[in-house]
């Protein structure tokens, strides 16, 4: 019974941390977008800070998810 709590309990884990990496990578890519389009100074500086806030945050959740042991539930494709 333990055993079943905390596979459980990982594989939600594994889900939650696979949505917030999905998530991170949209972030990412309309902070590039945004770069593309930004007018001015201000909305470049921006852009190029929110760029960098999403590119860390994605090789920390990946560094994370790759310290994780255990299978993991499936990978769609990004984007569908």
């Amino acid at each position: 019974m333990e055993l079943t709590i905390k596979t459980d309990a990982e594989a939600t884990h594994k889900r939650r941390i696979k949505e917030e990496i999905r998530e991170t990578l949209r972030e990412w890519e309309n902070a590039k977008r945004f770069f593309e389009h930004a007018l001015g100074h201000e909305q470049v500086d921006y852009a190029i800070h929110a760029i960098i806030t999403a590119e860390k945050r994605y090789a920390m959740l990946i560094h994370k998810a790759k310290k994780m042991k255990g299978p993991w539930p499936q990978w769609e494709v990004v984007g569908q």
